[in-house]
């Protein structure tokens, strides 16, 4: 297992890079962000799960870190992505071997050392349940029981852990460059009186990302965009850039008309 080696350095570093791509690529990156999210207990760990549909998925955990919660960020990238990338665990990425079974409990028995661990920042974990990328509207969406059974292991530790949905959507409405579309549901607290299971939590968060991603589908097809919050504006695109130039050239043959 590769372990998280964090670097203040490289997370500095990570943060900036990120935003350049995200305006290099993107036209713009929105985020919808139900009540609750950002008034949550530092003191209490909590556990972002998103689904699986883009190879971006690393990026804007990190972008969304810095934006809204300045927490203590760990993410689980499968073993072979991260050993190709290894700087991921110096912004606090740890590893999941799934072609080596027996290696899994060490990995989840990390996952909540980290999350209970004591420090200044409230500690989070972003997680993608599917374990693989899978097409954005693929239904069902079946999750592993590997984020339950980190709860379970967490509860163990500490009395309660925050569990948030979190999806992610990209789109092309109208610009050269695609919009990323992000959405966080409110936080539920799973306590350790009444953790329902890791079978039946599994089936609760499969649920309700799929609701949460059908919500926002609606949202992006009847243009209901009022509510998003714009963390990144793109870089101009070529339509943009040439609409600029034909509005400029008109002005230009006004003035020259008006003399």
């Amino acid at each position: 297992m590769l372990k998280v080696r964090r670097s203040w350095l490289y997370t500095l570093w990570f943060g900036w890079y990120s935003r350049r791509q995200f305006k290099r690529y993107f036209n713009s990156v929105r985020v919808f962000m139900q009540s609750g999210v950002q008034q949550m207990d530092a003191r209490i760990p909590v556990i972002f799960y998103a689904n699986h549909a883009y190879w971006w998925d690393g990026f804007w955990s990190q972008l969304c870190t810095e934006e809204f919660f300045h927490q203590r960020l760990h993410i689980i990238i499968e073993f072979s992505q991260l050993q190709k990338h290894q700087f991921f665990t110096r912004i606090g990425a740890f590893s999941l071997d799934p072609s080596r079974p027996r290696s899994l409990p060490a990995t989840l028995d990390y996952a909540a050392e980290l999350l209970a661990d004591d420090n200044d920042r409230q500690n989070a974990l972003w997680i993608f349940p599917q374990g693989k990328i899978e097409h954005v509207d693929r239904r069902p969406l079946v999750f592993f029981n590997g984020t339950a059974s980190i709860v379970s292991r967490l509860l163990q530790k500490t009395h309660q852990v925050y569990l948030v949905s979190v999806v992610s959507r990209i789109e092309y409405l109208g610009e050269q460059k695609p919009e990323l579309f992000l959405s966080f549901r409110e936080p539920v607290i799973v306590s350790r009186d009444e953790f329902p299971g890791a079978g039946n939590l599994t089936e609760y968060m499969q649920k309700m990302t799929e609701s949460h991603l059908d919500e926002l589908s609606g949202k992006i097809r009847h243009r209901a965009l009022d509510g998003a919050v714009t963390i990144v504006e793109g870089s101009a695109s070529i339509n943009r850039k040439s609409e600029a130039f034909r509005h400029f050239v008109r002005l230009d043959r006004c003035e020259k008309s008006n003399k």
